[in-house]
């Protein structure tokens, strides 16, 4: 295995046992193989810990630190995202994901280094708070830490930790809209200022259909209400998205999970205390040779979980990309996911299904529901999908697939969706279609293309995700949008032969 950063002193090992995993895994979400994704992790730590030294940030966990950089970890995200960026100037671009050589490539990735306040109204939030305040809302929101473990990592009163975040949430608000109406907006955006601000205070404000009609059309407004609006569950959406950028929603659900490991899913007998970094992180004397190992050793099993697929099932040891190359360890690598999306309001259920470019934003099927035996007669709520009845009623063939349709979250005028789909047969490529009820239409689709003839949507295999294993599954993701109704679809069928529901 590669060697692992040679952190300079007592500090500096310390923040790579709390961060060498995060670090690791946004690597894995941009590379194309696990060794270039250790190669591009220990160049972006070594990069990143020479800017804190040269900033001053020896003490970042210090609540005295001056507001204008980020909190140690997305700094350090940033310092994988600049150095992918120098691999694709400087002809190693074929090291990277294909999707974030596109982004890096495109105007989007241009908004994080270009002027100050073309930024993501998100970045220049968090820039503009104090240290200890911006560390709180990353650790609890994005890193999904439990507020225990962040009192103990910031020195805070775990009795006050959970108001704290409450003041620090209400705090981050209002410095991104003062970023929002700094911002160069033209006369319309400037006209549906002060309304947004006002529609998004309130879980209970209706968003009037003009300003709803402004937000699916403007990208950048749309990012404010992201970040606006604290309700609902889309905060920690709107910070990976705006901070990191490409991969953002990807890495949330990944940092996710592997907390929910750290909390002791899937280590049965494991003693409490025993030196976990994100449990031993408050320690202010370690010896480096040992904290070293503590970090690599124990972080193994939250950071392996973080990176294996979405899509596996009661923990099997096979991959569920039969596409590869069949080296474990690129199918522990077997995930990618879109940029969070302006607007999405993030739900807690669970953890997102993907894969390389870029990836689904949540795949509770095969995490928190039941397996079904039988097609739902009625499909409703947020996970139903079955053949289509017809009009006489008859009985439809014997499906060869089953199909798992999760309503990931909604909003006034917008969904987000996963489709899971478990396949009888080897497939060497496949097209997944279904029937809306209500006239939705999708908007954007990963980890497949997508076409949408009237209420018929077809998803079409993406170039890397054709080949799937006999009783494999497949996954996909996509955003959409509704008027009046919005029940789950039906007629699933894959490469024309109909499914039951999962």
């Amino acid at each position: 295995m590669p060697d692992l950063p040679t952190p300079q002193d007592d500090t500096e090992a310390a923040l790579f046992s709390e961060c060498w995993d995060a670090v690791l895994s946004y690597a894995d979400l941009c590379t194309s193989g696990s060794l270039t994704a250790h190669q591009l992790a220990t160049e972006a730590f070594t990069l990143g810990m020479r800017e804190v030294r040269a900033a001053g940030a020896a003490s970042v966990r210090g609540p005295g630190r001056r507001a204008g950089r980020l909190p140690v970890i997305p700094e350090l995200l940033t310092a994988v995202r600049n150095t992918a960026a120098s691999w694709e100037a400087e002809g190693q671009g074929h090291k990277l994901d294909p999707d974030l050589r596109l982004w890096l490539n495109s105007g989007q990735a241009a908004r994080y280094s270009g002027p100050p306040l073309g930024r993501p109204v998100a970045l220049r939030g968090l820039r503009d708070m104090q240290d200890a305040d911006a560390s709180l809302l990353w650790l609890a929101e994005v890193e999904a830490l439990p507020l225990p473990t962040v009192a103990r990592r910031l020195a805070l009163d775990p009795a006050t930790v959970a108001e704290e975040l409450d003041q620090v949430r209400g705090l981050f608000r209002d410095r991104c809209h003062r970023a929002h109406l700094d911002s160069p907006m033209d006369a319309q955006c400037r006209s549906y200022a002060r309304l947004l601000d006002a529609v998004t205070r309130s879980a209970a404000a209706d968003t009037p259909g003009d300003l709803s009609r402004h937000l699916a059309t403007c990208v950048r407004c749309a990012e404010a209400a992201a970040c606006l609006r604290l309700h609902g569950g889309g905060l920690p959406a709107a910070l990976a998205g705006g901070v990191i950028g490409w991969g953002g929603l990807a890495y949330l659900e990944r940092r996710r999970r592997a907390a929910e490991v750290r909390l002791g899913a899937g280590r049965p007998g494991a003693e409490p205390d025993t030196g976990d970094p994100e449990e031993g992180a408050g320690r202010t004397r370690v010896l480096r040779g040992g904290l070293l190992a503590a970090a690599v050793l124990l972080s193994a099993l939250a950071l392996g979980v973080s990176m294996m697929p979405f899509g596996g099932s009661s923990g099997s040891s096979g991959s569920t990309d039969s596409g590869g190359s069949g080296d474990d360890t690129a199918a522990v690598r077997d995930e990618r996911q879109p940029v969070a999306a302006p607007g999405i309001s993030r739900t807690t259920a669970g953890p997102a299904s993907s894969r390389p470019p870029s990836t689904t934003a949540s795949a509770t099927a095969t995490r928190t529901k039941p397996e079904r035996k039988n097609p739902d007669p009625e499909p409703q709520g947020t996970s139903s999908a079955t053949t289509d009845p017809g009009p006489s009623g008859t009985t439809a063939p014997a499906a060869t697939c089953q199909v798992a349709y999760d309503l990931v979250n909604q909003w006034a005028d917008g969904f987000q969706a996963t489709v899971t789909v478990t396949t009888g047969e080897a497939l060497t490529d496949w097209q997944v279609a279904w029937t809306f009820r209500d006239g939705q239409q999708v908007g954007q689709m990963w980890d497949a293309t997508v076409r949408q003839n009237g209420s018929r949507v077809t998803a079409a295999a993406a170039d890397y995700n054709r080949s799937v294993a006999a009783h494999g599954t497949l996954t996909f993701g996509f955003l959409a949008s509704w008027q009046g109704g919005n029940r789950a679809p039906y007629h699933f069928t894959l490469n024309g032969e109909p499914c039951t529901a999962g």
